[in-house]
């Protein structure tokens, strides 16, 4: 006979003790809690890319440098200085209210549309094929490519846009116009100098923001076509790109020519091994991998600190995507929401393109690694876009309570004790 015992006769079990693994976890929800936790880790896994890179700048530049301005450290001095400027930048756009913001986006689109003109001018500068370069008369030293800071114009005035359109965004007509023909103008622009790479980076955030803002999925399809009929269309009139697209499906085609670079990435990756031949050691940089300090430092990372270095670059950019991506989904701002999304979309999409042309998986783009690699532009315009996401961060709901009580001398939350019927 089963003898059954009511719930009050039993004794309490006695709860389970907390191992390190619960505890560890608990740890990590308690940090994820704090207010402050979304800016923290987009400065933090940012602040070590931006160490990692400029480590790694000094390194695989080193022997260019010397050869060519018999100088090892040309380009990390340049690279310093670039990095002070922006973080000078990114500071200041980190604090500025929402409203500034809103007005600096025409500002800045503007601007972009300008710069991507004189492409067309003189001014303009091929490199490597492509007119994507501004030359500065009397600024010997520095070139600006508009097409970086259009990606940012994309961000800042297409979430400004659809945030004023809120109310409207449940109708097509109104999601995507004006939003869509001023993104194309970009675009559009970017490509008559030949650079797809960037244009491919620039769609990313034009589905980053789309999709935080609650597109139709048939609407994104479609978009998704049309882009990837324009990107074949890119492809097959450039001769150059065909090249590099054929090369790619056949790594033995070329291995003198479009096919070197990729082929030397592979090897310096696979040379890494675990560990790596140690900071400095390099073999690839001495005058194979030519573009050893910008487009492909990932494989000079991977073959003087091996796996795991390699393995710390992709857990840093997963920490930075995100935290973006949190920001976007805990602002009560539509304008922070879209802003994030775009800015996240914009460094993890381009950080994905620069690894998988390394990897060989894509076709060489052209695209540099978000922090890591040598350029003052990009370097500018990424930095540009950290403030603006730490600005968000700043303003998430729990963050902009916890500034305010601080701006008013008042660090802790005022709480109120009851006590059966008296309140203190």
């Amino acid at each position: 006979m089963a003898i059954l015992s009511s719930p009050s006769s039993r004794s309490p079990a006695p709860p389970p003790a907390p191992g390190r693994g619960s505890g560890s976890l608990a740890s990590i929800r308690q940090a994820l809690a704090h207010p402050m936790a979304s800016y923290w880790l987009i400065l933090v896994s940012s602040g070590l890319l931006l160490v990692l890179g400029t480590m790694m700048v000094l390194s695989a530049s080193s022997v260019l440098g010397l050869a060519d301005y018999d100088d090892p450290y040309f380009f990390v001095k340049r690279q310093v200085a670039f990095l002070g400027l922006g973080l000078v930048g990114a500071w200041v756009l980190s604090r500025r209210p929402l409203a500034w913001l809103r007005v600096l986006a025409w500002v800045v689109w503007f601007l972009a549309v300008v710069l991507l003109l004189l492409l067309f001018t003189p001014l303009g500068v091929e490199v490597n094929g492509n007119t994507n370069w501004v030359a500065i008369p009397g600024l010997d030293f520095f070139n600006i490519q508009p097409s970086e800071l259009a990606k940012l114009a994309i961000v800042l005035w297409g979430a400004d846009v659809l945030a004023r359109k809120e109310p409207l965004l449940d109708q097509p007509r109104h999601l995507l116009v004006p939003f869509l023909p001023m993104v194309g103008v970009l675009v559009g622009l970017t490509l008559l100098g030949g650079d797809l790479g960037t244009a491919v980076v620039m769609a990313a955030i034009v589905f980053g923001i789309l999709w935080m803002v609650g597109t139709p999925v048939r609407v994104l399809v479609v978009l998704g076509l049309a882009a990837a009929a324009g990107a074949a269309a890119m492809v097959v009139s450039s001769p150059n790109r065909v090249r590099r697209f054929v090369s790619f499906l056949n790594p033995s085609v070329d291995t003198e020519g479009v096919a070197m670079q990729p082929t030397l990435g592979v090897w310096a990756l696979a040379s890494g091994g675990w560990w790596g031949l140690g900071l400095g050691a390099s073999r690839q940089k001495f005058g194979g991998l030519v573009e050893a300090h910008t487009d492909f430092v990932f494989a000079i990372i991977g073959e003087e600190l091996g796996l795991v270095g390699t393995l710390t670059v992709l857990a840093l950019f997963s920490v930075l995507g995100y935290a973006g991506l949190r920001v976007a989904l805990r602002s009560d701002s539509t304008f922070c929401s879209m802003l994030a999304a775009g800015i996240t979309a914009w460094f993890l999409s381009q950080a994905l393109i620069n690894l998988a042309v390394v990897l060989r998986l894509l076709p060489v783009m052209g695209v540099p690694l978000p922090f890591v690699s040598y350029g003052g532009a990009s370097m500018l315009t990424n930095l540009a876009a950290l403030g603006l996401l730490l600005a968000c961060a700043r303003h998430e709901p729990a963050a902009r309570r916890l500034l305010a009580r601080q701006r008013r001398g008042d660090p802790r939350p005022r709480m109120t004790a009851v006590i059966g019927s008296r309140r203190r």
